[in-house]
C-alpha cells in the first residue's frame, strides 16, 4: 500500500535559490538513509550535482523567457511516496518512484529519486525540477494534481501487484481484498518468516540464529552485529535492522536472552512465490574471468547459475509448463494481456489530457461569463465604454 504527497518548494525568506535547492537535495541524498547512495537514481540530471544542474536550468529559463518571480517562486516539487512496512524491497520502491515521476512529468522534467530505509516503512523522496529540460517552460501545480498523482500511483501499484489505499467515500477495496489476499509475499516477509522458524528451534545465541538462517539458504555479509542477508531469488542483500519492529538485531538478541517475547509475523492467507522470468540470462563465467574476475567470483557464479536453473525448473514444474508448446501459449497470452493494458493506459492518459484542456476552457468561461452577459445586454456595441 503506497501513499503519495506532492509539495511545491518555494525559495522562502533568508535564502537564495541555490541554497534552497541544495538544502532539500542534501537531505534526500543522505547516505545513511539511502544505503550509501545505492538507492539514489536520477533522470535528466546527474545525482551528484543535481542541485547545480537545477539552478543552471532555472537561470537559462530566466534568460529565455525573462520571467522572474519573488519569494513565492517554486524552485522544485517534492514528491513523497511511502509504502507499508514489509510489502516492498528498497530497490523495487526506487523503481516505482522513478516510474511514477516519469509518468507524472511525461519525461519533460529532470528529477531525482531517493529511497530512504531509515524508518520502519520504506519511502521515496522525489525532487522534480520546476523547469523543463528545454528550459523554456515551468511545471505548474495544476488544480487536482494531488488526486491525479494518487490515481497514477494506484495504477502503478496495481500493475505491479501492490495494494492501494482504500477510499472510504467510495467504499473502495484495497488491492489485497480485491485479489482475495492472493498476492505474492515480499522478500522481507520471507526473511521474517525464516527468522520466526529459526527462533522456534531456540538458538542459544544471535550467532546460532545466523547459522540457522545460513542453513535455511540465506547468505550473510557485512557487520556480524547487524548483518545483511540474501536468499532465494533476491538480487540484493537486506540489512536486518530494516526488517521492521521485532526483527532488529537488538530485539532478537533480547528474545534469545529471554528478556523479550517474540510475536511471529502474521502470514498471509495465501502465499505465492513471486513470478520469475524463465528466460533470465545466466552468468557467462568464462567472459567474466576474461575481464579479470578471480576464482572466488567463479565459485560464486557457479552457485548462482545452479540456483537460477533450479528456480527455473521449479517454476516450470509448479505451473505445469514443462511442455514447450504450453510455455509458448502462456507467454503469448501474457504478452497480449500486457499490450492490452498498455493500450488502456495510453487511452486513459490521452483522455486525461483532453479533460485538462476542457477544464481550462471551463475556467475561462466562468471568468468571462459576466463580461459577455453585460456585453450582450448592451446590444453588442462595437466599442465598450469604460471597459467591461
Amino acid at each position: 500500500m503506497a501513499t503519495t504527497r506532492l509539495m511545491p518548494l518555494h525559495v522562502g525568506k533568508g535564502r537564495s535559490v541555490g541554497t534552497a535547492i541544495s538544502d532539500i537535495i542534501d537531505y534526500v541524498e543522505n547516505p545513511d538513509k539511502t544505503e550509501k547512495g545505492q538507492l539514489v537514481t536520477s533522470y535528466g540530471c546527474n545525482a551528484r550535482i543535481a542541485d547545480r544542474e537545477f539552478l543552471f536550468a532555472k537561470k537559462l529559463y530566466i534568460q529565455k523567457t525573462g520571467r522572474v518571480r519573488g519569494a513565492d517562486d517554486v524552485i522544485a516539487y517534492h514528491l513523497r511516496q511511502s509504502f507499508v512496512p514489509g510489502e516492498i524491497t528498497p530497490e523495487e520502491a526506487n523503481r516505482l518512484g522513478r516510474e511514477l515521476a516519469m509518468r507524472f512529468t511525461k519525461g519533460k522534467n529532470a528529477f531525482l529519486v531517493c529511497t530512504h530505509i531509515d524508518k520502519a516503512h520504506i519511502h521515496n523522496h522525489v525532487i522534480i525540477s520546476a523547469v523543463n529540460l528545454d528550459c523554456d517552460r515551468k511545471f505548474r501545480n495544476f488544480w487536482g494534481s494531488t488526486k491525479a498523482m494518487r490515481r497514477l500511483n494506484d495504477t502503478l501499484c496495481i500493475e505491479n501487484g501492490y495494494s492501494i489505499v482504500e477510499n472510504p467515500k467510495r467504499h473502495g477495496k484495497s488491492y489485497n481484498k480485491w485479489q482475495g489476499d492472493d498476492v505474492p509475499i515480499s522478500h522481507r516477509e520471507r526473511l521474517c518468516y525464516a527468522i520466526d522458524e529459526a527462533l522456534k528451534q531456540k538458538p542459544e545465541s544471535f550467532d546460532a540464529l545466523l547459522d540457522l538462517l545460513q542453513k535455511a539458504g540465506y547468505d550473510l555479509k557485512g557487520n556480524p552485529a547487524n548483518p545483511s542477508l540474501r536468499g532465494g531469488d533476491q538480487k540484493r542483500f537486506v540489512r536486518m535492522d530494516t526488517l521492521g519492529p521485532g526483527y532488529t538485531p537488538a530485539e532478537l538478541k533480547a528474545v534469545i536472552a529471554g528478556e523479550r517475547r517474540h510475536t511471529p509475523k502474521r502470514r498471509k492467507a495465501k502465499e505465492q512465490k513471486k513470478p520469475q522470468r524463465t528466460n533470465q540470462l545466466l552468468i557467462d563465467i568464462q567472459e567474466k574471468l576474461a575481464q579479470g574476475k578471480g576464482a572466488d567470483y567463479a565459485n560464486w557464479a557457479k552457485k548462482f547459475n545452479l540456483k537460477q536453473m533450479a528456480q527455473t525448473v521449479a517454476y516450470l514444474q509448479d505451473h505445469e509448463l514443462m511442455d514447450y508448446a504450453a510455455l509458448t501459449e502462456k507467454t503469448d497470452a501474457a504478452s497480449a494481456k500486457y499490450h492490452a493494458l498498455s493500450d488502456k493506459i495510453t487511452e486513459a492518459e490521452t483522455r486525461m489530457a483532453e479533460i485538462a484542456v476542457l477544464r481550462t476552457q471551463i475556467i475561462n468561461y466562468v471568468k468571462t461569463r459576466d463580461t459577455y452577459v453585460a456585453y450582450r445586454k448592451a446590444g453588442y456595441p462595437k466599442k465598450v465604454q469604460g471597459g467591461a
